[in-house]
């Protein structure tokens, strides 16, 4: 099976990582880049499909040349086959839309039409979850979405999953699309391995990953805006129809309790924190 799988890099949004500018703005350029969490789940689920149904992995993402160790973590995850990272200056600030647009035209510029295409729920800066239902709309292809466990049946061209419904963990539903097709994956995504077969696989692929990880560059195919014959007019920010007006930074969560310093040689201090931690170590 030919598989692919979207993934972006993000801001690291842990506290102390984030850098705003004096207007409010997300500076990029002084914030770590990570992968984004959501798109993990879309590895697992692809890692799955190879394991079961073996083929071809290919990761594919928009950004900057820099992005291309995201791309390296994700083939270490995933133990992808390839890796495709769409560059250009032309690219830049592109909202859903113009994402979409250039994926599309990514993913059907690869030698083999993928059969299937994971993406994440959402990502961790904008959580539109708009990327990968409009890169569907692009391929004009079936979609599921909300996915917790799928299998595949190539043979017939049929993926089964189950889907949390409205993203309600309580009610779930069994859908089934034909191939080629999307698959957007829930947070609530459990790999399963049950067949013996199939752990002795996933060993063999993880020893065949490490070698080929520490040359992912061999395997690392970058295509502009030529390459893919892309009008600037329709990506990029002259692409992208959304209009954000500012981005607010995310707030410092209020501290709910307060802390009291106590040194050794404070007696009192000491002697109230023993009175209070006794009870919780079990002594006399």
């Amino acid at each position: 099976m030919e598989i692919a799988v979207l993934t972006k890099g993000v801001p690291d949004f842990r506290e102390g990582q984030v850098s705003f500018d004096e207007d409010g703005h997300l500076e990029r350029g002084k914030t770590p880049t990570v992968m984004n969490p959501n798109d993990k789940f879309a590895l697992r689920a692809a890692l799955q499909t190879k394991v079961r149904h073996g083929g071809n992995v290919t990761l594919c993402s928009m950004g900057p040349p820099g992005y291309d160790n995201i791309l390296e973590e994700g083939m270490r995850d995933v133990y992808a086959d390839d890796l495709v990272l769409v560059s250009d200056r032309e690219f830049a600030a592109a909202d859903t839309w113009a994402t979409a647009i250039t994926l599309t035209t990514a993913l059907e510029h690869m030698e083999t039409e993928p059969d299937v295409v994971f993406a994440g729920f959402k990502t961790a800066d904008g959580e539109t979850g708009h990327t990968g239902p409009q890169t569907c709309w692009g391929l004009d292809r079936p979609i599921l979405t909300h996915v917790i466990s799928l299998d595949i049946e190539p043979e017939n061209d049929v993926v089964r999953a189950k889907r949390l419904v409205e993203g309600d963990v309580d009610e779930i539903e069994t859908v089934e699309a034909p191939l080629p097709c999307v698959v957007v994956t829930d947070p609530e995504f459990e790999p399963t391995y049950r067949r013996a077969e199939h752990r002795l696989e996933l060993k063999d692929l993880r020893e065949q990953t490490k070698a080929r990880a520490e040359n992912y560059e061999d395997h690392l195919t970058m295509w502009n805006h030529e390459e893919l014959n892309l009008d600037p007019d329709f990506v990029g920010l002259d692409g992208s129809p959304t209009i954000v007006s500012s981005v607010d930074p995310i707030p410092k969560a209020p501290s709910e309790r307060e802390a009291t310093m106590v040194t050794p040689d404070d007696e009192e201090g000491m002697e109230q924190v023993l009175e209070e931690m006794t009870p919780f170590a079990g002594g006399d």
